[in-house]
C-alpha cells in the first residue's frame, strides 16, 4: 500500500529519503528559490532514469509553496504573480496565442471542484476578439474555457470532449486545472504545481482517466493543480512513523508498515480520502489564486489589481 501523491516535489523527497540519495538523482535536476516566505522548486526530469525514479513523465515541474496564502493578502498576491511568471516561463505566449483552459473535476463535490471554480473566474475573450476586434489590442489574447464534467455525469470520457472542442477552435495552448492529492496535510491548499507534461484526470482520487498531454491532444498542454485531499493510508503511515519515533524504536520496514496499515484500516475505508473541514474556503481561495495567475499570464500588462477587480 504505497503512499500516493501527485506532486513531483514529494516524489523527489520520498525517493531521496528511501534511497539515501538526497544530493543527486540521475536524470533529475532540482533548483530551489525562496522569496518573501514563498518557496519555488523547479524539478526537471531529463531522462528515463529520472522518470523511473520519480514515476513522473520527462518534463518540467514547478511547485510553489506559500504557507501563509490562506491568511496573508501579501502572500496571496505574490503567489498569483509568481504563478503567472512561471506559466510564461515554460511556454511561449504572444498576441496571437489562442488558449483553451479546461477545468477538470466535479463541481458538485467540493474537494474536486477546483477546475470548474477556476473557469468561473477566468477572463474569457475569444468571442470578443473574433467579433469586436477594434476594441482589443494585442495585450489581450484569445481565451476559451470549458468545464467538461466527469464521466459519471456526461457519459463521455473527458479526453473525448476536449478533443472535440480542440478540433473546432484549434487552440495553440491547452491549460488543464485539476485538484491533486498530496502526502502532507500541510501542503493542502498552500501548494500549486505547474507542469508541462499534461495530466491524468482523476488521478488524485485513484480514478485515473485517459491522459491529457501533447501526444494525445496534438497541442501543447500545461497542467496546474492544487492539493485538496490526502489519502487516509498516507495519514496512517505517518502516524505509524511518529509512534515508533516517539518510543525510540526503529521505523518499521515498508512491508511491516503496509501490514500495520491494512490491519488499522478496515476494508471499507482503505480508499478514504481526507480533506480539511474548511474545504469551501480552501477551494475559493485556491481557485482565485490559479485564475488570477492564468489571467495575468495570458493578458499582458494587466496588474494584480486589474485582475482582482475582475475576479472579485
Amino acid at each position: 500500500m504505497g503512499v500516493r501523491t501527485d506532486l513531483a516535489l514529494e516524489a523527489q523527497e520520498m525517493y531521496s529519503q528511501n534511497t539515501a540519495k538526497a544530493d543527486k538523482i540521475d536524470g533529475v535536476d532540482v533548483k530551489v528559490t525562496k522569496n518573501e516566505g514563498i518557496t519555488t522548486t523547479k524539478i526537471k526530469i531529463t531522462n528515463k532514469n529520472g522518470e523511473r525514479a520519480l514515476q513522473k513523465p520527462i518534463g518540467t515541474y514547478v511547485t510553489i509553496e506559500a504557507p501563509d496564502i490562506k491568511y496573508s493578502v501579501e502572500a496571496y498576491e505574490s503567489a498569483c504573480i509568481l504563478l503567472s511568471e512561471e506559466i510564461k516561463s515554460i511556454t511561449h505566449i504572444d498576441s496571437k496565442t489562442k488558449t483553451l483552459v479546461v477545468g477538470l473535476g466535479n463541481k458538485r463535490i467540493t474537494p474536486d471542484a477546483l477546475g470548474p471554480d477556476v473557469i468561473s473566474k477566468l477572463m474569457v475573450t475569444n468571442h470578443m476578439k473574433e467579433h469586436m476586434k477594434e476594441y482589443f489590442d494585442d495585450d489581450i489574447t484569445s481565451v476559451c474555457a470549458i468545464a467538461p464534467g466527469v464521466l459519471g455525469t456526461t457519459g463521455m470520457e473527458t479526453a473525448q470532449i476536449i478533443k472535440g472542442v480542440i478540433n473546432q477552435i484549434h487552440p495553440d495552448l491547452v491549460i488543464c486545472v485539476d485538484a491533486l492529492a498530496s502526502r502532507s496535510l500541510d501542503r493542502i491548499s498552500t501548494t500549486i504545481q505547474l507542469a508541462d507534461t499534461g495530466i491524468n484526470p482523476g488521478a488524485g482520487v485513484d480514478n485515473s482517466r485517459a491522459r491529457l498531454d501533447e501526444e494525445s491532444l496534438g497541442v501543447k498542454v500545461i497542467a496546474i493543480g492544487v492539493p485538496t485531499v490526502v489519502d487516509a493510508a498516507t495519514i496512517a503511515s505517518d502516524a505509524i512513523d511518529t509512534a515508533f519515533n516517539d518510543v525510540e524504536q526503529q521505523t518499521p520496514s515498508d512491508e511491516k508498515k503496509n501490514n500495520l496499515i491494512k490491519e488499522a484500516l478496515s476494508k471499507n475505508i482503505k480508499t478514504l480520502m481526507v480533506t480539511p473541514k474548511d474545504i469551501d474556503t480552501v477551494i475559493e481561495k485556491a481557485s482565485k489564486t490559479v485564475a488570477n495567475g492564468i489571467n495575468m499570464a495570458l493578458h499582458k500588462n494587466l496588474t494584480f489589481e486589474d485582475i482582482e477587480s475582475f475576479v472579485g
